[in-house]
């Protein structure tokens, strides 16, 4: 017995002091999952060296090294239990194919990516069964249909961009159950009718809806917003709803049906630092002085039917670096402010308007320090200025202009 005792404390000190956590084999049904995903995409897309090429299966997906399903991550759980697909990260490779349903089943993934191929068909409803995504990312590719319903019920999700497909219908409203999201992308679609309103959505610093086919008056947005694009659509009336986000930096509107005033809340907004108001029906800019507080470098205003005078205001945005005012109505002479910013402007753009008058030397002295245009207006101006090339009106097209601001 006595001989027996080192060999029973030998095994038993192997097995006791053996690691408690050991890695484990992936979960069977994900495997199939990877399967079926692959098998969605067309072989003779699938270039060398790509992600999906890595993925053999006659390895283990979480238990592989070095180059083996790229793409890839998972869980390592500390006990016994199976490991799990967490992530689909895949390269721009081109991959031609479907987006299977069976995803759907992979219910500890945490991100999406697929950007940059050519999937298409509808994004699969089984997506909303996993309810651990916090971003999916779809952008540029051929997708079709419509958002899927049951997306709103993915509470953690941060990040949605399904950017650049061919996605139609209409936003749903139930989309603004997504409180957890930061970003959401939808642009460059067929998205067609009104958008509901988002102010619920309160995390959200980043939206984008330009180019689609979205109308009706701007809804209430959430007053997180930093960036918010939505050039390229239908939207009418005014810009009222938007003169509040205090937290804005970037807005572009361009491309709009907007019409009435360029508000002088929008010149007060203390973080904003780019304002795209271009190609819309807008008639008033309202230019309050400033006092130094505001960050705005960058006013596009072209395209209008802005009328009156050129604001005087504008000089005291000590930030400002780049104007465009070009295809509007103002009349009227440059006023002398301007000569004395012009020189710590990078950009200004007056052409297409009826001002009247000489240029002020100013302007020829910094011809090589400032892009942008006078032509097409009633000016003085030197054929060796830069700024001048194109050519002006006749003076009496811009005599008589009604002089009003309104």
């Amino acid at each position: 017995m006595g001989k027996l005792m080192p060999l029973f404390c030998l095994v038993y000190f192997t097995l006791c002091s053996a690691p408690l956590f050991t890695s484990s084999l992936t979960l069977e049904s994900d495997i199939q999952v990877l399967r079926v995903v692959k098998r969605s995409i067309d072989p003779n897309a699938i270039p060398p060296n790509s992600y999906l090429s890595s993925w053999d299966f006659k390895l283990d997906p979480c238990e592989t090294t070095g180059g083996q399903f790229l793409g890839i991550l998972c869980s390592f759980p500390l006990d016994k239990s199976p490991s799990r697909i967490t992530a689909i990260d895949l390269d721009g490779a081109g991959y031609q194919g479907f987006l299977t349903s069976a995803v759907g089943n992979l219910t500890e993934l945490t991100f999406i990516n697929l950007r940059k191929n050519h999937f298409r068909g509808p994004i699969p409803r089984s997506i909303s069964n996993l309810k651990k995504l916090t971003r999916l990312s779809l952008s540029n590719n051929f997708f079709t249909g419509t958002i899927p319903l049951g997306l709103n019920t993915l509470k953690k999700l941060e990040s949605l961009d399904i950017s650049f497909n061919e996605l139609s219908g209409t936003i749903h409203p139930s989309i603004g159950g997504l409180r957890g999201l930061t970003f959401l992308s939808l642009s460059n679609n067929g998205f067609t009718g009104r958008v509901p309103d988002l102010s619920g959505l309160w995390q959200l610093k980043t939206l984008d809806l330009s180019r689609n086919q979205l109308h009706g008056n701007l809804p209430n947005f959430p007053v997180s917003l930093r960036t918010l694009i939505l050039s390229q659509n239908l939207f009418l009336g005014h810009l009222t709803p938007l003169n509040k986000l205090s937290n804005l930096r970037v807005l572009d509107v361009s491309g709009n049906r907007l019409s009435g005033a360029i508000t002088r809340e929008f010149f007060t907004l203390p973080k904003v630092t780019q304002l795209n108001l271009s190609n819309n029906h807008f008639t008033r800019l309202e230019v309050v002085r400033s006092f130094g507080q505001e960050e705005l470098q960058v006013l596009d205003a072209k395209g209008n039917q802005l009328r009156g005078h050129l604001p005087v205001n504008l000089v005291t945005l000590q930030n400002l670096t780049t104007i465009n005012l070009s295809y509007n109505q103002f009349f009227g002479k440059i006023p002398d402010a301007y000569a004395s910013r012009v020189g710590d402007w990078s950009a200004l753009y007056l052409d297409h308007n009826f001002l009247l008058g000489k240029l002020p030397a100013q302007f020829a002295q910094a011809a090589q320090r400032i892009r942008g245009s006078l032509s097409f207006n009633c000016l003085r101006c030197p054929d060796d200025v830069p700024l001048c090339e194109g050519g002006q009106r006749k003076v009496e097209d811009c005599i008589g202009r009604p002089n009003t601001s309104g």
